[in-house]
């Protein structure tokens, strides 16, 4: 697929802008990042001021990582079909305008449904990121882009609750909580000038239709899975939950035999028949998937822990889980040198270390008294943050490694949106298991709430722990089997 704006008439222009216009597409996925790791941090200043309940909470966190993952595979394939900058640019004037709604709420339910809103803007615009870069750079420069981009991704993390704490602490015209989204106004505005300047067109293929069946199906399986694992506590785990959750898997088989069939029959797929048929591609989502339930749920945690359990403020909160993302970005600077090489050791290597951070957490949330020791965080934070480093961009890189290019968008979209199933179902799983730890009193103050979230906390962590030594696993067997490296 080529370059077809302005630069099918002046190439040479397009190939001197690539790097400007990576910038622009970094911008957008930065402030995607960002909004994840500053709502982890906002949410007990939220609960204070709206008296959200525990699972409205959930609901804040999950809904948009929820809408970003129904909608990443159709957006992604979208791209494709409408145009990849015009989809980036319809997702990046929505999520600027979702977040001024989000900043604006008046109440709980108007800032879930923004927060959908925000969740479907952001898979418009996210997969159309590495899309565009896979198109807009010649195969030798790709893996430095994935180490930029591996990079960026870190800032964003390291800045998300760092920027977020500074500004509800500063409290800037009396909006709190508020301005964690108001942030990214200027941002996407100036993403939007950018993406005018630099961004090219490129060629889309005006003989596919969207498949609006596929993407129902898809849609429907996702919410089927996570819905009732965020309402489930809360209601007492009635029987539709546990139903909602096995009719997951027909309509996903359902989903997979409907989109074969249609591509046999010559009919655009939302899920193209190349992916379809690429076995270790659709593994390799799968994994994907695992990973990045093990991370979302524990910080959202983390911030309840830390700001609700022992008084923190949102600041303080932001400061004490900076190593972690310090740790991705050291990660990610020091494996970016390796290139294409050992992806399943680093991958294996990082969810190893990962677990081994987990255990150590664990161990110090349990060791945590009336008192608060916010530098006992910092060592098994900072592994957790290498561990995540050091295997994220190889599990990226060793997934879309065996997409073609004319697949680019679909095979993105389908990559983020297996991240952000997972993500959400991290924030799920990790979200009961941690407010039912609580108990009767929840979050409300009593002489021993601090007792009470050192267990719920520590408790917790049994997930990530769970989910990290199985990765390992998996891949440790995976390579050892194949007797090589996995390209």
């Amino acid at each position: 697929m080529n370059v077809a704006s302005k630069s099918d008439h002046n190439p040479d222009r397009a190939a001197a802008n690539r790097w400007a216009a990576l910038s622009v597409l970094f911008i957008a996925n930065f402030m995607n990042l960002i909004d994840v790791s500053i709502v982890n941090v906002a949410l007990p200043q939220i609960q204070a001021d709206t008296r959200a309940t525990p699972t409205q909470l959930e609901w804040i966190a999950a809904i948009y990582v929820l809408a970003l993952a129904v909608g990443l595979l159709p957006c992604g394939r979208f791209g494709d079909v409408f145009g990849r900058r015009r989809m980036f640019v319809w997702g990046l004037m929505g999520f600027t305008l979702s977040s001024a709604i989000c900043g604006l709420a008046p109440d709980v339910f108007s800032l879930i449904v923004a927060r959908a809103l925000k969740g479907i803007a952001a898979a418009m615009m996210v997969p159309q990121v590495l899309a565009i870069a896979h198109v807009i750079f010649p195969p030798e420069e790709r893996s430095r882009v994935f180490g930029m981009f591996g990079t960026v991704s870190s800032l964003a993390v390291v800045a998300g609750p760092i920027i977020g704490g500074a500004l509800i602490s500063a409290d800037i015209g009396g909006l709190g909580w508020r301005l964690a989204f108001l942030v990214n106004i200027p941002l996407g505005l100036a993403a939007l000038i950018g993406t005018r300047l630099f961004v090219p067109e490129l060629d889309t293929d005006t003989r596919t239709r969207p498949d609006w069946i596929g993407t129902a199906l898809f849609s429907i399986a996702a919410v089927l899975l996570v819905l009732p694992l965020i309402e489930g506590r809360a209601l007492g785990w009635p029987w539709w939950c546990f139903a909602a959750i096995a009719a997951s898997g027909p309509v996903a088989f359902g989903f997979i035999v409907y989109e074969r069939r249609r591509s046999a029959a010559g009919q655009p797929a939302l899920m193209p028949p190349g992916l379809l048929a690429n076995g270790p591609y659709l593994r390799r989502l799968g994994l994907v998937a695992l990973f990045f339930s093990g991370i979302p749920g524990l910080f959202l945690v983390l911030a309840v822990f830390l700001q609700s359990g022992f008084g923190l403020t949102a600041l303080q909160s932001g400061l004490v889980t900076t190593p972690f993302p310090v740790g991705v970005m050291l990660a990610s600077m020091t494996t970016e040198r390796f290139g294409n090489h050992y992806l399943s050791l680093r991958i294996a290597t990082g969810a190893a270390l990962l677990v081994i951070g987990m255990i150590w957490l664990r161990s110090v949330i349990l060791s945590t008294g009336a008192e608060l020791n916010p530098y006992a965080f910092t060592p098994p934070l900072l592994i957790c943050g290498f561990g995540i480093g050091t295997a994220i961009m190889s599990l990226f890189q060793v997934t879309m490694s065996s997409v073609e290019t004319q697949d680019a968008g679909a095979g993105s979209g389908a990559m983020q949106a297996f991240q952000q199933i997972g993500a959400a179902l991290g924030i799920a799983i990790a979200g009961t298991i941690f407010f039912g730890s609580l108990g009767e009193g929840g979050m409300e103050i009593e002489a021993d709430i601090a007792p009470r979230f050192v267990h719920a906390a520590a408790t917790a962590t049994h997930y990530s722990i769970a989910v990290f030594a199985t990765l390992a696993v998996l891949v440790g067997v995976s390579a050892l089997s194949a007797g090589k490296d996995t390209k």
